[in-house]
């Protein structure tokens, strides 16, 4: 029995899903923290290679943005996932540790800023008290 066999007779059997060409749900057009912030490590992942344009120097200041935006959609074309929640449920875990780990970068980066500026300020104010005490 072929294919066309199937479809006449009326089989029970539905076609595998193949989400490539059908429209995004609205429930997955959220931001994705995982993609945002693990984009090279969460596009090899799932197997959607997009992300690893975040390779390219400065083009991926722009391009984390977008795995950030459109990883959801990417995911859903693979056809991995049959419903818009079984896609959001694989991905709770990566938002998680994704928006963590952002959270974690930008405090390290701010306390970076604080004890550049101190330091720096510091120095400074050591030099000038430094060569106001010298006579030439």
């Amino acid at each position: 029995m072929n294919n066309e066999d199937n479809m006449n007779t009326g089989s029970n059997q539905a076609p595998p899903p193949n989400n490539t060409y059908m429209a995004f749900p609205p429930e997955i057009k959220k931001w994705n923290w995982g993609a945002f912030t693990f984009n090279i490590w969460w596009g090899i992942g799932h197997r959607t290679y997009l992300p690893l344009l975040c390779l390219i120097p400065l083009f991926n200041i722009v391009w984390v943005f977008i795995c950030g935006i459109k990883a959801n959609e990417w995911l859903w074309q693979t056809g991995a996932f049959s419903s818009p929640a079984e896609l959001l449920k694989s991905q709770e875990a990566w938002n998680r540790a994704g928006f963590i780990s952002f959270i974690v970068a930008l405090i390290f980066f701010v306390l970076w800023i604080v004890i550049f500026v101190g330091v720096l300020g510091f120095t400074l104010s050591v030099f000038n008290s430094f060569n106001s005490y010298s006579t030439f």
